[in-house]
């Protein structure tokens, strides 16, 4: 049956605000009558009410977990789940829930933020690859949530975790050009996401070192995207690519088969590089040369600074930034060019 604190009170012997307190945690309790009083709670399985627990101790024990993009693209890129788990699993650690928040093609920016922090049962928020100028993250700097971007650093946000896009993309395309490609493409992911932007300018970085220009026909969007990224491919086949780098697996994917369709060789006519090192990256025929990111580790470090905000504790590091790696396999075409 069902017991509340008045029933447990009665059958302890104490008053309500006893029982109250004991649930909470909080002193001026004596240590017997503390003891009685978890007893009776044991003996009835009473679990006590989370809204009604959060009203005495400013503290939900839920993270809120924004992913401001369309449905569709969250669970058909396997970056996403492989993040979700990542964060569930700390959370999960401290005893806190997940309450996940996805974005809708068919709804307005406003109108997301306004159903996220109306909602307001919640003691924090991750967000992770945040477009610029979100007007979430906007409003959150004024609502008083302690919040953690996952992905660069935004202006006046005091708290992210990200990998080293620049670097890693800069020695991704090196790689190509170590190898003597000079016609080098690249597919972007969405250009209004801090992410695509530094790949991106890794890519011009690396051109520029080696005296190679970057030839705006040669630079195409794929939005994190396998079919788009298919047709962009079509397009750097068309002028005259012999290598690119995607800026994901999966438009690395989108460009493998695109190449295959056009009756070229992957890693032999035209030299492929990826970013993210997807489980699928190493079976992939050929396998694919890409970026290793350390996703579980951006998911671990950001739940762990949230939770540090939410407890009041000490914080490290402000700014995370973490070191991705090339991981060269077939598809760049290092065994028959080196």
């Amino acid at each position: 049956m069902k017991q509340g604190l008045e029933e447990i009170a009665k059958l302890a012997g104490v008053s309500k605000s006893t029982v109250s307190r004991v649930v909470n945690n909080q002193p001026n309790v004596n240590e017997r009558t503390r003891q009685r009083v978890l007893e009776i709670i044991r003996e009835v399985n009473f679990r006590p009410n989370k809204a009604a627990r959060a009203l005495v101790t400013q503290h939900t024990k839920v993270l809120s977990v924004v992913i401001p993009q369309p449905l569709a693209a969250t669970f058909t890129d396997p970056y996403f789940p492989r993040l979700l788990q990542s964060i569930s699993g700390k959370a999960n650690q401290q005893d806190y829930a997940i309450m996940l928040w996805i974005g809708d093609n068919a709804e307005q920016e406003d109108r997301f933020t306004d159903r996220i922090l109306n909602n307001s049962f919640f003691d924090g928020v991750l967000i992770a690859s945040a477009v610029d100028d979100d007007p979430l993250v906007e409003r959150l700097k004024d609502a008083g949530f302690p919040y953690v971007l996952i992905g660069p650093a935004q202006k006046g946000v005091p708290y992210n975790v990200d990998v080293d896009n620049l670097s890693a993309s800069r020695e991704a395309v090196r790689h190509l050009i170590a190898l003597h490609y000079r016609r080098i493409g690249t597919i972007t992911g969405v250009l209004n996401m801090g992410a695509a932007q530094h790949r991106l300018q890794g890519y011009r970085e690396a051109l520029a070192e080696a005296g190679l220009d970057a030839d705006p026909n040669l630079i195409l969007s794929g939005d994190y995207n396998e079919i788009q990224s298919y047709e962009a491919m079509r397009h750097l086949i068309a002028h005259g690519v012999d290598a690119v780098f995607c800026a994901s697996d999966v438009m690395a994917l989108g460009a493998v088969r695109a190449i295959t369709d056009a009756g070229l060789r992957v890693g032999v006519d035209i030299g492929v590089v990826g970013f993210d090192d997807m489980p699928f990256a190493s079976t992939l025929h050929p396998p694919l040369t890409t970026v290793r990111q350390p996703i579980a580790d951006l998911g671990d470090r950001a739940t762990d600074i949230l939770m540090r905000l939410i407890e009041e504790e000490p914080v490290p590091q402000d700014h995370v930034l973490l070191p991705a790696h090339l991981i060269v396999r077939q598809s760049c075409g290092a065994s028959v060019r080196s």
